[in-house]
């Protein structure tokens, strides 16, 4: 056991009394000086209270150390992700052991007929291959690098990437030809990091934020041209956040407007960039909305998931000439929030959440209209699974993960026709890891208002039941956020230690609906707090740990 040495007094800050007025009543803050980080006081004051952690911690360095070992010795650093087909084109990234950041590739379709992604060995030569970025070339002589935007064009042959390289979350785009490799002479500072593309690769549209950070403008960018970029769209109302893309189908060019009640659509013909958006449903306040674009009985339609008079939403289909015009498609429900939706040439992918868990399913577009949903069984009491990425329009397997608190994320093709879900990749986890050494479990804690909350539990088997164990609860509770079970290869060095972990589905959060939200906010956000309490009560009670 490593001897504990008594550490020096923790610091004491300096009082300065700072008097502030609010609404006509006078507030004495005597912290308020730390907030200016060019004092050197400030600095001292933290630099004291880091040297005091140091001291109190220092016993902990070798448990540290053991737990990083083990977690890097479970962790594979050379890797690659799944392939995805767009166009003549298999696309993918690589991670190469001690590299910070990844290298974004593609490599051509040998054959057009065949849709399972090619086998490609991490560390390895791929026949073929061409780098689009190396983000860890970009990143050399920067301090600091993130990685924005990535989209290439339809015709696969320009890319748009941009970068930030100082840390103030304003990204630099730049265009590269990728049959030369030459960087065009485009340039566009200062923008909030997204780009798109218009039909043909003429145009480029991108945002750019306000004094808050909040981007509020679209702009419309000529490749090639000398001539200034045109604004687009203004958004004046400090509550809406603006931002811009394409539809599934690649048709149609979308800028989505969003408060945090509040949404509107306009969009354009990907083929027409330098026509007008035009507004599908007017902003309604209190109203939130999202489309797709579809074909359906040869009629192009957009699908809009909306909440008008559904609080856990509804899909509706609308003619695109007339969006007046409505056919309910899923109506809501009380026990399923449907959350998004993916629209392909053959079939609109729903994802929707239901007891506390996050569902797909497949509803199949026929000559006369949708077939009934189908939900993709995945066999595990506990999971979290969502839409991967499909970029292509017309394709017979939709790219779906899934996971668990015991089973690492995984990567799966699911045939549409046959119903078979296709494994593709599953994060690897060295070191022996085996799934069935551990369980995970779902119990339901009761809140002090007799509200059922769902509490997701993941041990080592042989844990005991006793309330002996220790135990780990995380909980969030804002903002409509889930926090869905996941593997962890941290956790891992935690269970193995005999602690259990559990994550109390609180109120705030989105796990049960908007209900569930929304009782967990504003006026009601006592219950996030108490559903917590009583998530750890139960867990106590049930044997699941110690009490303290």
């Amino acid at each position: 056991m490593t001897e504990r040495s008594t550490p020096a007094s923790p610091p004491v800050a300096e009082i300065r009394p700072i008097t502030r007025s609010h609404h006509g009543d006078d507030f004495v803050d005597d912290y308020e000086w730390l907030r200016d980080k060019e004092d050197p006081a400030t600095l001292g004051y933290l630099e004291a209270e880091n040297a005091y952690t140091d001291a109190v911690a220092a016993h902990l360095e070798p448990l540290r150390q053991q737990i990083f070992d083990e977690i890097k010795a479970r962790t594979l650093e050379t890797d690659l992700s799944v392939p995805v087909r767009r166009g003549a084109w298999w696309y993918y990234s690589r991670t190469v052991e001690g590299q910070q950041y990844s290298i974004q590739c593609r490599c051509p379709i040998r054959d057009v007929d065949d849709w399972n992604p090619p086998i490609l060995a991490a560390g390895t030569d791929v026949d073929g291959e061409q780098v689009l970025l190396d983000s860890n070339v970009e990143a050399e002589g920067h301090e600091f690098f993130s990685l924005g935007a990535f989209s290439v064009s339809d015709d696969g042959n320009l890319l748009a990437w941009s970068v930030d390289t100082q840390g103030d979350e304003r990204y630099t785009i730049r265009i590269k030809d990728l049959r030369t490799g030459e960087l065009l002479p485009d340039e566009i500072r200062a923008t909030s990091g997204g780009a798109t593309w218009s039909a043909g690769a003429t145009h480029l549209f991108y945002t750019t934020v306000d004094a808050a950070w909040r981007p509020y403008r679209v702009w419309r960018h000529v490749i090639g041209a000398a001539a200034e970029d045109v604004l687009v769209l203004e958004e004046p109302d400090e509550r809406y956040f603006i931002g811009v893309g394409r539809t599934q189908s690649d048709r149609y060019l979308v800028i989505g407007l969003s408060s945090k009640v509040t949404s509107e659509a306009r969009v354009l013909a990907a083929d027409d960039p330098e026509g007008e958006f035009q507004v599908v449903l007017p902003r309604r306040d209190g109203v939130e909305y999202s489309i797709e674009h579809a074909v359906i009985g040869g009629k192009d339609v957009f699908l809009v998931l909306h909440n008008e008079g559904a609080l856990n939403f509804e899909l509706i289909s609308v003619p695109v000439d007339d969006p007046s015009t409505r056919t309910v498609l899923s109506a809501g429900s009380d026990t399923t929030r449907l959350e998004d939706v993916d629209v392909f040439a053959g079939q609109v992918v729903v994802s929707y959440r239901r007891e506390a868990l996050s569902r797909i399913g497949i509803m199949p577009i026929g000559a006369d209209g949708l077939g009934p949903l189908k939900e993709i069984e995945f066999g595990e009491e506990l999971f979290t699974s969502g839409v991967g990425a499909n970029a292509e329009w017309d394709q017979p397997l939709i790219r779906v993960g899934v996971g668990s608190f015991i089973t690492p994320a995984s990567i799966y093709d699911y045939d549409v026709a046959t119903g078979e879900l296709i494994l593709r990749k599953q994060a690897p986890v060295l070191g022996g890891y085996d799934p069935s050494d551990y369980e995970q479990h779902r119990t339901w804690a009761i809140a002090d208002d007799g509200t059922r909350v769902p509490v997701s539990v993941v041990c080592r088997v042989g844990t005991p039941r006793d309330g002996s164990a220790p135990g780990l609860i995380y909980g969030y509770g804002s903002y409509e956020a889930s926090m869905d079970p996941g593997m962890s290869i941290a956790r891992l060095s935690l269970l193995d230690r005999g602690f259990v972990f559990a994550i109390a589905h609180v109120r705030g959060g989105g796990e049960l609906g908007r209900r569930w939200y929304d009782d967990g906010k504003m006026l009601h956000k006592r219950n996030t707090f108490t559903d917590f309490i009583a998530s750890a009560r139960h867990l106590v009670t049930e044997g699941w740990m110690q009490a303290s």
